[in-house]
């Protein structure tokens, strides 16, 4: 019996949710001056009570029939004031805290407080107490009613008290949830995709294939020979060509059976790609989860923590299904919950001061999640008094952040709450005063290379805005080509392809115009605006190719800019998996991140706000930001090993596919021959089985099973690989890493923060 129960508070959470949800939007729709169904939300009510009392959670139910009685008198005319929201929203917090607990400990309590709101609401004239009222008659949501069912189906299992409901189609069975480690689902993740570039079986068919046609060719010849013979008369001839007859038959032995091996490994090749896609989409699927999962509890943090301060608070949110990769929501939800505390502290305004001002009775807090162009976009708003400018400028004279008599403009003095210790509060309090909550939120937006800035906000409040680069997700990417190399856009930022004519087009201060129709609002029509075309080549300062007689461009949405994109080619629009660019010479203000085509081939995703900023001239040129060209030698390269009939073999040893890739790439365009392994380990027993003549190492040093400096002491033990020239290579820069790499005699120590192309190479050049 236990196990049922677990069954059914498992089905009940998932339904619980999906009603609190409901009623908590049309919350946030009566709050924005709408009109919400409120008999669907009293319908929503009365199945979770009927749900609460078939699993037998008392405390729930009586919640959940006060909730009822209250939304049956709203859905009959009476106004749902501002006592009555509140007491709903401590009602919601207290069921989905109380559900929560009672996984862990089954005895937990249900504080008494939502229920003595509620009833100071309803009055003395509530309806009956729900320990007397008539069994519950709404159905309850589907992911329920499946478990009541599938557990009534077991003959083994005795029936179950359930609340009557009318006849209704069967629904759907429930899903089972099971709590997966995000630490596995990552390495899932990475497994499957090195597992997709292992199965890789084009150079296995291919090889099979050059059998084939060598089989071929040497029948051809042993005909030849044949029939050069045929004049010989002599027993020795009449020998030779016999030997030359079984050659032949043997020969056409081999040449089908290569072929048929061949056509069987392009069939189980197949039968495995397919296989290997769909565990990489499942796996990158478990890595992706709505970011309502760890941000959705942060909201009840709030009103929970606006409570214990006295304050009267409306959180609102939205967007919070946007999917986003595991390991980043785990690391923001600490700093946005410190940033929307952050917004209950300074937001706050006594109740006449805003009544004043003409607000709502509660301060309005918004958590918002968003996905515009390349980017993970957060942000905090409230509706209170707004950023004060000139406490700001005092505290920071007071802590000599700024010099006496200095002006800064605005965005300069509120790039100062985010340094450590810096607070305006006039004194400390459970919320406030300290100056380190914003210094989190900095620090969590500088470890994952994003940005965040804080501002007014119209009409009244502030925002604060967290941007981050996608990563570890599945993105719709358009594939296009400038300088030669192939990039790629995020699918979200593009609002339309253009192909153009360049003979009508004009002209204003040197810069191509296009023209682009745009609605003139709501009155319906259309519009034209003329946007100067920014030839992608330039932004990334790459040898342009000749201009054609179109033009092909990409108009891009950059926040609330546009951008028109002049591109080389359109190659395709895929759905790919954009990893976290790795900091081998990619420019952060213009890369969003990295994806892999088919082969190991890396392409730059790049930030269509990044473009429009680098458009404007509001960011420097590039000094390269050419990728690795892999047909061809890298911009603005001439390397030693370019120029040598004999090309050098390195071994560029890297745990990140990502980077071991992208370092291949640079390498094979510079000339030289490129092998790779995916750690230590692997690099050391394939340098002892002598597979190929090696001469040079390029080790990250970070790395599974062996490390690089592992690597390095055991090459150096070794007689054979003594003088091996080896560079390590990685993100930790530290004196004494540094110092410890060259005392086991690495030949060179690269870090990855200060790394550039031409640097690797120069360094590579020296040592071979």
């Amino acid at each position: 019996m236990a196990d049922i129960r677990q069954l059914l508070l498992a089905a009940f959470e998932v339904e619980h949710r999906e009603h609190i949800e409901a009623i908590r939007a049309a919350l946030g729709t009566a709050g924005a001056g709408a009109a919400p169904d409120w008999n669907d939300i009293f319908r929503r009510a009365h199945s979770l009570k009927g749900a609460a009392r078939a699993v037998d959670l008392p405390p729930v139910e009586a919640l959940a029939h006060r909730l009822e009685t209250l939304f049956e008198r709203v859905s009959t005319g009476a106004a749902l004031d501002r006592a009555a929201e509140s007491a709903t929203q401590l009602a919601l917090d207290r069921i989905e805290a109380y559900v929560a607990a009672i996984k862990e400990a089954p005895d937990a309590a249900m504080p008494g407080d939502a229920l003595a709101a509620l009833d100071g609401c309803l009055g003395p004239d509530r309806s009956e107490d729900p320990a007397s009222a008539p069994p519950a008659e709404a159905p309850a949501a589907p992911a329920f009613s499946a478990s009541l069912s599938q557990l009534s189906a077991e003959p083994s299992t005795p029936p179950l008290p359930r609340p009557a409901a009318p006849a209704e189609p069967a629904p759907e069975p429930a899903q089972a949830i099971l709590r997966v480690p995000a630490e596995t689902v990552e390495a899932l993740s990475r497994a499957s995709h090195d597992l997709t570039s292992a199965l890789g079986g084009a150079p296995v068919a291919e090889g099979l294939a050059r059998i084939a046609r060598a089989c071929t060719d040497l029948r051809r010849r042993v005909g030849g020979l044949a029939g050069a013979g045929q004049a010989a008369d002599d027993t020795a001839g009449e020998a030779a060509r016999a030997e030359l007859r079984g050659l032949d038959g043997a020969l056409a032995a081999l040449a089908r059976e290569a072929g048929d091996l061949a056509r069987r490994h392009a069939a189980a090749a197949a039968v495995l790609d397919g296989a290997a896609a769909r565990v990489r989409a499942e796996a990158e699927r478990l890595a992706l989860v709505p970011a309502e999962t760890v941000l959705g509890l942060l909201a009840r943090t709030l009103r929970e923590t606006a409570r214990e301060q006295g304050r009267d608070v409306a959180v609102a949110t939205r967007g919070l299904d946007v999917p986003v990769d595991r390991a980043i929501l785990q690391s923001l939800k600490d700093p946005v919950l410190h940033a929307l505390r952050n917004a209950l502290s300074h937001g706050w305004e006594p109740p006449e001061v805003r009544a004043a001002a003409g607000k709502p009775e509660a301060l309005q807090i918004g958590l918002e999640v968003a996905l515009r162009g390349g980017r993970l976009v957060l942000t905090v708003w409230d509706d209170g008094r707004g950023p004060d400018l000139a406490a700001i400028a005092a505290q920071g004279r007071r802590r000599g952040l700024l010099v006496e008599g200095e002006t800064p403009d605005p965005d300069a003095l509120l790039a100062l709450v985010f340094e450590p210790g810096f607070s305006t509060a006039s004194s400390i309090d459970t919320l406030a005063g300290r100056g380190f909550g914003l210094s989190v939120v900095a620090d969590a937006a500088r470890a994952l290379q994003g940005s965040v800035r804080l501002g007014p906000r119209a009409p009244a409040g502030s925002q604060l805005v967290l941007s981050l680069p996608l990563a570890a997700s599945r993105r719709s990417l358009l594939l296009v080509e400038a300088g030669g190399a192939t990039y790629a856009l995020p699918g979200a930022g593009v609002a339309r392809l253009l192909r153009v004519e360049r003979a009508g087009l004009p002209q204003a201060m040197g810069r191509t115009l296009l023209r682009v129709a745009e609605a003139e609002g709501q009155g319906g029509g259309e519009a034209e605006a003329s946007l100067p075309v920014a030839a992608l080549s330039d932004l990334l300062n790459l040898p342009a190719a000749a201009p054609g007689r179109n033009l092909t461009a990409v108009l891009l949405r950059a926040g609330g800019r546009r951008l028109a994109l002049a591109v080389e080619r359109l190659h395709d629009v895929r759905t790919l998996l954009v990893l976290p660019v790795p900091p081998v010479g990619a420019d952060p203000d213009l890369v969003a991140g990295t994806a892999i085509l088919a082969g190991d081939v890396p392409v730059l995703v790049l930030d269509p706000e990044g473009l429009a900023a680098r458009a404007d001239g509001a960011l420097p040129a590039a000094s390269t930001a050419a990728p690795p060209d892999i047909d061809g030698e890298a911009a603005g390269t001439a390397p030693r090993a370019r120029r040598s009939m004999v090309r050098a073999t390195i071994l560029v040893v890297d745990d990140s596919i990502t980077t071991r890739t992208l370092e291949k790439g640079i390498l094979e365009a510079a000339g030289y021959r490129v092998v790779v392994c995916v750690d230590g380990q692997d690099a050391l027993d394939r340098l002892r089985a002598e597979i190929e003549p090696v001469d040079l190492v390029l080790a990250d040093v970070e790395m599974p099973r062996l490390d690089g400096f592992g690597l390095l002491r055991a090459l150096r033990a070794d007689e054979r690989f003594r003088r091996l020239p080896t560079v390590l290579m990685t993100s930790r820069g530290d004196p004494e890493d540094v110092a410890r790499g060259l005392e086991l005699g690495a030949d060179a120590y690269l870090t990855k923060q200060k790394f550039d192309q031409s640097g690797l190479l120069e360094t590579i050049g020296r040592l071979l």
